[in-house]
């Protein structure tokens, strides 16, 4: 059987193109394991993990580049060894994985330091982006959920004891982890009192 594993890292990206792939290359379907908006760098992704359990001895695990599945060569190699321990053959862009050949993991190898090199720099480049952009006064970092006012009357409110924090969350239309924010931000901004 063949399993399909793909993935994009940010949510406005499409997976159309990915899924078209694997079903050229023979995967129906249901067969189809996905993580949409989880970086390559991190092996832990509910849909690598579905798609390793879905795979069993004879079954061929298929992506259509190295990169979609590890974006760096030790993560590369584990999930290669992995699925040979198990039986499964890697399949990548419909050329099989075979890591007794040597010139099979050499060319492994390459694709998995190029998959690496290419998430540095992606690294790199948005490290610069970033720079560019708060030198510019463009990046000002995260936006507090309240404004001032609001921040003001939440604390009033909630001194005053009427309302619970769930209460307090739906009035302002905001979580209970940001009024509990809040109200731990005045409790660490308050000085200490010493006694006499």
């Amino acid at each position: 059987m063949k399993i399909g594993y793909a993935r994009v890292s940010t949510n406005d990206q499409d997976l159309t193109a990915q899924r078209n792939a694997l079903l050229a290359l023979g995967v129906e379907e249901k067969q189809i394991f996905v993580d949409h908006g989880l970086t390559g760098a991190n092996r832990l992704r509910p849909g690598l993990r579905e798609a390793m359990a879905a795979c069993r001895a004879g079954d061929t695990l298929v992506v259509t580049k190295l990169d979609r599945l590890a974006r760096s060569l030790s993560d590369a190699r584990d999930i290669a060894d992995e699925l040979t321990a198990k039986g499964v053959v890697l399949s990548l862009g419909g050329n099989s994985h075979d890591p007794t050949d040597p010139v099979g993991r050499l060319l492994f190898n390459i694709l998995g330091m190029v998959a690496e090199f290419e998430a540095d720099l992606i690294r790199a480049r948005t490290r610069e982006g970033m720079a560019v952009a708060k030198a510019k006064g463009r990046l000002k970092g995260k936006q507090p959920k309240l404004s001032k006012a609001q921040r003001k009357h939440l604390l009033t409110l909630h001194d005053a004891g009427e309302h619970t924090q769930a209460e307090l969350a739906e009035l302002f239309g905001v979580s209970r982890t940001t009024v509990y924010r809040e109200l731990q931000r005045r409790t660490i901004s308050r000085p200490m009192r010493r006694r006499p």
